[in-house]
């Protein structure tokens, strides 16, 4: 009997591979343009709704422990579902939440809203991750992953400052509806382009037996104060930009732009340094993430300044999150979706820390400059933190029989 030869993909299928992660990549476009919107429109809905800044921080903050909250519950609850269904009920919650922010009729409405709509974020990416993995093939998962990863980094070049001029020109309410017709016509892409995927042979049992490790916490945890340095800029870089380096409002959506390409170099350029040592671009993210908040505190009242000192802070800060992530994943091999998941609620530890604390030293009389020193400090104890998780002995891993 003569065997035949494996087939190659047929046009047919990847092509629809294609599509399908297209549609997971619009999701992560969705999902970071509204994560950072608020950060630029930040002096409008303060006006509109009556609120100081930091108050008006608390809407990021929000988000942020929505996101925490969300992903590790979502995630496991739902472990046994249908991947794609659970792919849409996760983007329409999304879709909902920010189409309630933008009726928001107050502050602490607006925080409720901001906090239902964090919480199918990380959840989202995590089974994103995994169902582009399938669709796209053996040998096909980093691409995968990077297509999802790509649509979070693209809403900042473009997303959040369009977004932001929206906001701007016509109102914020209008900037989060635009961002529920994102959502919309993200859930069509999935419904259409993603196909059926089966539950994942797990239990909760052996997902979160999985996590039972201290290095993995105690990285999470450094992980999560490091980030805080980032996000203690980037919630206040709005007013920061115009009332500290005299900047137009007009040029607020252009300096967000080029932050977000800062992060989308900072993003290809820790792939490549994880690829040769995942602890060495850990550390290296910390320091170089340190020595930016440094150069933008000291030069933050010069316009050529502040935006040379936030795009470093781009590169730099998403050099250390996509080596943090490979790191969690590396100490969570056993629960893949849920350590991919933690990922996000790492990073969203520090969104909502960073926020507060910018916030609390603002609130203090400290100026808008302040965040970045309080910012270096969250990123020298996050890097404390991690030094001690390498110090630390993993478990040994389960003996087969």
């Amino acid at each position: 009997m003569t065997v035949a030869p494996p087939r190659s993909p047929t046009r047919g299928s990847v092509q629809g591979a294609g599509w399908a992660l297209f549609a997971l990549a619009l999701g992560g476009f969705t999902i970071g343009t509204t994560e950072f919107a608020t950060m630029g429109l930040l002096p409008q809905i303060g006006a509109d709704l009556q609120a100081s800044d930091p108050v008006v921080g608390h809407a990021i903050t929000a988000y942020a422990v929505g996101v925490v909250v969300g992903a590790p519950l979502l995630t496991v609850a739902a472990a046994r579902m249908s991947r794609r269904r659970l792919l849409l009920l996760l983007m329409g919650s999304y879709t909902v939440a920010n189409v309630l922010s933008a009726a928001a009729p107050s502050i602490e409405w607006l925080v409720a809203g901001r906090f239902l709509a964090g919480l199918p974020h990380g959840a989202f990416f995590g089974v994103g991750a995994a169902v582009g993995s399938a669709v796209a093939g053996p040998g096909r998962r980093g691409r995968a992953v990077a297509m999802m990863m790509t649509g979070l980094t693209v809403a900042n070049v473009v997303g959040v400052p369009i977004s932001t001029a929206v906001g701007q020109a016509f109102g914020w309410r209008v900037a989060f509806v635009l961002i529920g017709v994102l959502g919309g016509i993200t859930l069509l892409g999935l419904w259409r382009f993603v196909p059926e995927q089966g539950p994942v042979e797990s239990s909760v049992r052996q997902e979160l037996g999985a996590l039972a490790n201290g290095p993995l916490w105690v990285a999470f945890v450094g992980g999560a104060v490091g980030f805080g340095g980032l996000f203690a800029v980037y919630t206040y870089v709005a007013p920061t930009v115009t009332r500290v380096a005299g900047m137009g409002e007009s040029s607020v959506p252009w300096v967000l732009a080029v932050m977000g390409v800062g992060m989308t170099v900072g993003t290809l350029l820790g792939g490549r340094l994880a690829d040769r040592s995942v602890v060495g671009t850990v550390l290296g993210g910390f320091v170089s993430t340190g020595l930016s908040l440094v150069l933008f505190a000291l030069t933050a009242t010069s316009p050529l300044g502040a935006v040379a000192g936030l795009f470093l802070l781009g590169v730099t800060s998403q050099v250390l999150g996509l080596a943090m992530q490979t790191r969690l994943m590396d100490l969570s091999p056993r629960a893949q979706s849920l350590g991919a998941a933690l990922c996000h609620s790492a990073l969203n530890v520090g969104n909502a820390g960073g926020a507060f604390v910018g916030g609390l030293v603002i609130a203090g009389g400290w100026g808008y400059v302040a965040p970045a020193w309080a910012g270096l400090g969250l990123t020298v104890v996050g890097l404390a933190v991690v030094l001690v998780s390498l110090r630390t002995p993993r478990p040994a891993p389960a003996r087969t029989v």
